[in-house]
């Protein structure tokens, strides 16, 4: 059905389906009755983006349908105030390849985008009026205000640049000079465009109308990120690299919270496709498929889909969303364009300050995870050993973890607990049994008594969380650590429990996106 036969109420529809939250509701009812309105989405020029961005493109293609005019705002200046994660003599160059790369993915989404325009920040963001209106606003923003509107998307540090301040101004900004009625982004922009919806009209423009879609997990099960290699697939991986990242995809049978997965299929390929087919062997009951997420979720959640189907079907339906995508990018322009847009880092010499900004992010090569003990006894073979069958959020089930606890922490007491492991040490025997992982504990000695106690992940944590140093969320874990390296060994070596009972890598905590590592009892003890 074309945009010209579609009724306001049915364009309203097509506008808001799957949107987490309308913030003017009525006013974008009342434009509809009048005509098509205008909606721009801003995106921040910085790593490359990766299969998340079909999120919001596939909501994009439901304006575009709805016979919205839409503006892509190429952030390039955001994205150098964002702590300068995008250098500034890349910023054109990363410009022109989100513009290719977007304009690939609404193409394979067969939309037309006749009503569609790009526009790069720094085209207007310098000019006199707008730097005028970044005066006039900032002599109305008091500190809190700017810090709290971008508390979930601009990099939180204890001593912010100026630059992270200004950002949710500029934001606010971007409605007046792009001349939209509405402004789409994910539900973590929230407090930038409640921000803008106060500080706009006090500047004598109006209130726009703001569209916010739900945030989608990542492969990990947290936030997808360009920077998190594990979390995310990029637009570009062949057929190879897409299986063997969703191999690896937190997708726990039964589980539907955090799957992304299973979310990717809800957000993008029913909205694009209008249903799901999971293709299995006639003897798991044969290809099905699904008119509605909410029977695969169910599905899923029952455990009649198992989490191997729905990961090779996801990379099927994947392979012929990114196809048309791959192929234009195949041209001798577009992979200049790439090389230079992203070039390789230079190898690091030993000695050299690259090397010791590693050496200041070691942690983050330890690759830490919450898990949940399913079973627990004592070693057949040894006195002193547990031996622990643990769910850290495998797709080949649980772990076999040998633990030195046995006399130390009660058996009955590991049975059912959430706890961190390492999960990237080089699996080894132990008394004739393969350990492949380790659990972390604190541990104390006082008048020659020793005291241990496994360390507590934040409440509210799910089996398979990352657990990071503060600082170092998004930095990605070595696959398997090496043991010639020592890594482990080195971090180990500042790996304490401090006064307070958080647990602390050379004065940073250790955290995941619920909050804080914590030890129960134990203070200023150690950490092994």
């Amino acid at each position: 059905m074309s945009e010209n036969c579609l009724s306001p109420d049915e364009k309203k529809k097509l506008i808001s389906r799957n949107l987490h939250e309308v913030l003017g509701e009525e006013k974008l009812t009342e434009l509809l009755k009048v005509g098509d309105i205008k909606i721009y989405w801003g995106t921040a020029t910085t790593g490359k983006p990766h299969i998340a961005y079909f999120v919001p493109m596939t909501k994009i293609a439901d304006f575009l349908k709805a016979g919205c005019h839409v503006t892509i705002l190429l952030a390039d200046l955001h994205a150098y105030l964002d702590n300068m994660k995008a250098p500034w003599e890349l910023l054109q160059l990363r410009t022109k390849y989100y513009e290719n790369l977007i304009k690939a993915m609404l193409e394979a989404l067969g939309v037309p985008l006749e009503k569609l325009r790009f526009i790069q920040g720094t085209d207007y963001q310098l000019s006199k009026e707008y730097t005028l209106d970044v005066y006039r606003l900032s002599s109305l923003v008091t500190e809190h205000d700017a810090k709290k509107a971008g508390a979930e998307v601009v990099k939180q540090v204890d001593h912010p640049l100026l630059s992270g301040l200004l950002y949710p101004g500029l934001q606010a900004l971007d409605e007046q000079y792009l001349g939209v009625d509405a402004q789409f982004g994910g539900v973590d922009q929230r407090k930038i465009f409640t921000f803008a919806e106060k500080y706009l009209p006090a500047l004598g423009y109006a209130k726009r109308i703001h569209l916010m879609n739900p945030m989608v997990p990542g492969l990990t099960g947290s936030k997808m990120s360009s920077s998190d290699e594990d979390s995310k697939i990029d637009l570009l991986d062949d057929t190879a690299a897409l299986k063997r990242k969703l191999k690896k995809a937190f997708c726990e049978p039964g589980n539907i919270a955090n799957n992304g997965p299973l979310s990717f299929v809800k957000h993008v390929m029913f909205p694009v496709h209008g249903e799901f087919q999971v293709c299995r062997k006639e003897e798991f009951g044969g290809n099905v498929i699904y008119k509605t997420f909410a029977e695969l979720e169910k599905d899923f959640a029952d455990e009649k889909v198992h989490p191997g189907d729905l990961k090779s079907s996801l990379q099927m339906a994947l392979d012929r969303l990114l196809d048309p995508i791959r192929k234009r990018f195949h041209s001798k322009e577009l992979k200049e364009l790439t090389a230079k847009a992203y070039p390789k880092p230079a190898k690091k010499s030993k000695g050299s300050p690259a090397a010791a900004v590693d050496d200041a992010q070691i942690a983050s090569k330890v690759e830490l995870r919450v898990g949940k003990v399913i079973s627990a006894e004592k070693h057949p073979d040894a006195d002193a050993l547990y031996l622990e069958k643990i769910d850290f959020g495998d797709d080949s089930g649980p772990r076999t973890v040998i633990s030195g606890l046995a006399g130390l922490v009660p058996l009955d007491s590991l049975k059912d607990r959430m706890i961190i492991g390492v999960c990237n040490l080089k699996p080894q025997k132990m008394r004739g049994i393969e350990s492949q992982a380790m659990l972390l504990c604190s541990s104390k000695t006082t008048d020659e008594t020793r005291v241990v106690e496994p360390l507590d992940p934040p409440a509210g944590s799910c089996v398979g969380d990352k657990i990071f140093v503060d600082g170092m969320k998004d930095l990605t874990p070595e696959e398997r650590l090496n043991p010639k390296r020592k890594v482990w060994e080195k971090v180990q070596a500042d790996l304490k429990v401090s006064a307070d009972g958080e647990a602390l890598w050379k004065d940073l905590s250790l955290m995941s996106i619920h909050g804080k590592v914590t030890s129960a009892k134990l203070r200023n003890a150690a950490i092994s």
